[in-house]
């Protein structure tokens, strides 16, 4: 009977219900301080399972769809562009951001929309190659990419830079002439540049009558680059600014080889996100280093099938697509994970699969059901006789569904 429902590459299915199993548990533990303003102490871990379960849901529903509906879903791009530009006019404010809206009363974030439209329309026009130049299908991916990223980030710095590395990651595996692809790189280099010279040099309040988050980056860039204690005799004092690194390197600490086990963390109390910027601050306490880097191995084994996978796949469009699904989990579970050592500095990025979250479960979620997709029906993993008839299929079938509206917007060029 199992075999019959999880259908597709089984690694991934076990890889999947790993994170899944390990959210429930370190979902149920950090939420302790929601816990406590409630009356009933299930309340936030029911909440996280009911999107957890949902999710599972989707995975179910998209894994039996044969990968070449998913080029329809280049539709989702203007229509996520809309929802980012009302967004960004009158969003929900919820701690200092505008990143979250509510529709018939939903309340979702468009960002996390965008990421997924955006990575199937790079994937459909990357695999238009031989009916447009090089260079049209360029300039449609660098429009597409410039207006989705620069919608996101006066609200969500962050989710801007990692969607617009991982495109570029996309269009590099996808081989778009290098030189197109250092031009375009060049040119972010000195955007990076001229934006670090305006926080640190334009005075403050001027900045933050145009860009109301500036402020937050700038902080958050200071913060990293504060010099430690100069001798282990020397009192680090913990304030508003170092509060949340601190409290997850004492959560790290504090871990071990194999952690206090589930429940008996004491930083979760304290970390702000512990259930979900930091939440791998609190693998590392309550599961050890044997823990943390368990998960990281999964992450690590994903990309490496989301590889395999692509290397078997059929058709362009099924491979950059799940190459493109692979990078946005794996790229966001790394920045998650070095925030929470203390690699680079705070970024707000949930861990993918197991933070506490509504939206971005529900679209991670999504990743994983076109991956096993395409391992299905473009790769022939999984269910090798069904593969096989597909994958025939496949090569004499265009992508329908999103053709003739991308064609025509491309004409108008």
């Amino acid at each position: 009977m199992a075999s019959k429902l999880f259908k597709g590459d089984r690694v991934i299915w076990v890889i999947f219900m790993f994170l899944c199993l390990i959210s429930m548990v370190e979902v149920f533990s950090a939420t302790s301080t929601l816990a406590y303003k409630t009356a009933n102490h299930w309340e936030p871990i029911m909440h996280h399972g009911t999107f957890l379960l949902g999710g599972f849901v989707i995975v179910l529903v998209l894994h039996n769809l044969p990968c070449r509906f998913f080029a329809g879903g280049v539709i989702l791009l203007p229509v996520s562009v809309v929802l980012l530009g009302i967004t960004l006019v009158m969003g929900k404010d919820i701690n200092e951001s505008s990143r979250w809206m509510d529709l018939f009363g939903v309340r979702f974030q468009p960002s996390e929309m965008a990421k997924l439209s955006l990575i199937i329309f790079i994937s459909f026009m990357m695999s238009r190659r031989h009916l447009y130049s090089e260079t049209t299908v360029f300039r449609w991916i660098v429009a597409a990419v410039g207006i989705v990223c620069l919608l996101i980030l006066p609200e969500n710095f962050s989710t801007a830079s990692l969607l617009f590395a991982v495109c570029f990651l996309l269009m590099f595996v996808g081989q778009t002439p290098l030189m197109k692809l250092f031009q375009l790189g060049a040119v972010m280099v000195l955007a990076g540049v001229a934006l670090f010279l305006l926080l640190h040099f334009m005075p403050g309040d001027l900045l933050n009558k145009y860009v109301p988050r500036s402020a937050t980056w700038q902080s958050r860039i200071e913060r990293f680059y504060e010099p430690a204690a100069e001798n282990e005799d020397e009192v680090i004092k913990i304030t508003d600014d170092n509060y949340q690194k601190i409290h997850a390197k004492i959560a790290i600490a504090r871990g071990g080889l194999f952690g206090r086990m589930p429940g008996n963390g004491q930083q979760r109390d304290f970390l702000p996100q512990a259930y979900a910027d930091f939440i791998y601050a609190i693998i590392f306490e309550e599961l050890g280093i044997v823990g943390g880097l368990f998960v990281l191995l999964l992450y690590i084994i994903l990309m490496i099938r989301v590889g395999i996978i692509a290397r078997r796949c059929n058709t362009p469009f099924a491979r950059y697509l799940v190459m493109g699904s692979g990078l946005l989990i794996v790229v966001q579970a790394l920045v998650n994970m070095s925030v929470a050592v203390d690699l680079i500095p705070v970024t707000g990025q949930p861990l993918p699969l197991i933070s506490r979250g509504g939206t971005s479960t529900l679209i991670n979620c999504a990743y994983i059901g076109m991956i096993l997709s395409i391992s299905r029906f473009g790769a022939g993993i999984g269910n090798e006789e069904e593969g096989e008839d597909e994958g025939e299929e496949e090569k004499e079938t265009t992508e329908e569904v999103a053709e003739e509206g991308v064609e025509a917007l491309v004409a108008c060029n």
